[in-house]
């Protein structure tokens, strides 16, 4: 009874780290053409990029379940390759919530970059610094708030997911059950004492993230005041 209920805290934990993980990755080079690209493509892009923060959960996990299906290309194409089917999967969940936390990466990132100054940049540049030297000892530096926000954001964000993660991954104890699936199980089971435990864990997290970010905001806010 006790691994039946850790268990959707463990794949939830699972799940949003990787997502975390993977859009560092991969919205760190997203942000950072947003934030310096003077291409006409860029407001398009980061249209897109936004297009989850407005869109129902439900409309973005039917489209993404149609994409990743046997009718869809991604799903012929992963089939194809010998990787399956990833609808109703752990990888496919990964997938979604990448797609689906992927402004609360990027934004806080492109902000972040969009904040240094030239000025650091060109100085790097005359002592010599190449492109990957400025980003990693220039750029970095300067944006790790944005970057402690965008993970605190997607970690929490990915963590409370529901609509897409009950489209694309139903509900699979041990492979897609995750936390917030769990809690509507118990409630349609009218197992009020369980959901309330879950969801309880839940709100007292998300208060946490929130004191957490505004804390660190301040700081440096104070920090840059000084």
């Amino acid at each position: 009874m006790l691994e039946t209920y850790w268990q959707p805290v463990w794949l939830t934990l699972k799940l949003a780290s990787l997502t975390t993980l993977v859009l560092l990755l991969v919205g760190t080079p997203i942000a950072w053409w947003l934030a310096r690209s003077p291409h006409w493509l860029r407001q398009p892009i980061a249209a897109v990029v936004a297009l989850p923060l407005v869109l129902p959960p439900t409309v973005l996990g039917f489209y993404l379940l149609l994409l990743l299906g046997p009718n869809g290309w991604v799903g012929q194409l992963t089939e194809r390759l010998g990787l399956g089917l990833l609808p109703f999967t752990f990888e496919g969940l990964v997938v979604a919530s990448v797609i689906y936390s992927l402004p609360f990466t990027v934004q806080p990132l492109q902000n972040a970059f969009e904040s240094i100054r030239e000025g650091f940049l060109e100085t790097a540049a005359t002592l010599r610094a190449g492109p990957w030297d400025r980003f990693f000892f220039v750029v970095i530096p300067l944006a790790r708030n944005g970057f402690i926000t965008a993970s605190v954001l997607t970690f929490a964000h990915t963590i409370g997911e529901f609509g897409v993660i009950l489209m694309i991954g139903g509900n699979i104890p041990g492979e897609t059950k995750v936390l917030s699936v769990a809690i509507y199980d118990h409630v349609e089971s009218l197992e009020y004492t369980q959901a309330h435990w879950l969801a309880a864990g839940m709100v007292a997290f998300s208060f946490i993230v929130l004191v957490t970010l505004y804390v660190l905001n301040g700081r440096a806010r104070a920090g840059a005041l000084r």
